[in-house]
């Protein structure tokens, strides 16, 4: 925010993008999206004027986003908010689902990191010419790989369960 004017017109795209660190098209797209209210608009240029509620609402979206949730979800995350305490059990279970979702993705990031480190051990071991060590570690590589086909496909999407 520059100078108290702005703060009383509010601000312009290209300041919240700055701000928030979200572009301008991704703004554009959650306000036709119907996640961002009709945002007001200067009566004279006609240009967007974001409120500081806007702006607040604008970050938990960046949150969001950076959570990996799906936008129905974060729609029906602003639906139950509004709604106040009453909504709070679905919400806890949308954040829960959404905590889940995480929790498989840090998994299988995980088992990206160990290929990638077998990876590693493995052309080390090539450099130094050192056939047993190349040898125990495709075979630790082959079992891994075994293990993530088992697990990495998974049988359904958290998000299949609705939360009402």
């Amino acid at each position: 925010m520059k100078n108290n004017t702005n703060v009383a017109k509010g601000l312009t795209i290209q300041e919240v993008a700055k701000q928030t660190g979200m572009s301008e098209h991704n703004l554009r797209y959650y306000e036709r999206a119907g996640l961002l209210q009709r945002i007001y608009r200067d009566s004279s240029s006609k240009h967007r004027r974001y409120s500081a509620s806007d702006i607040a609402k604008i970050e938990t979206l960046t949150c969001l986003r950076a959570l990996g949730m799906p936008l129905g979800q974060m729609r029906r995350y602003f639906e139950l908010i509004s709604q106040g305490k009453e909504a709070a059990p679905k919400l806890q279970r949308l954040l829960e689902i959404q905590k889940q979702v995480l929790e498989e993705r840090m998994q299988q990031m995980q088992q990206h990191l160990e290929y990638v480190q077998y990876k590693i051990a493995y052309w080390q071991a090539v450099e130094s010419e050192d056939n047993q060590a190349i040898e125990e570690i495709t075979q630790k590589v082959t079992e891994q790989m075994r293990v993530y086909a088992r697990c990495s496909i998974p049988k359904f999407s958290v998000f299949d369960n609705k939360i009402d």
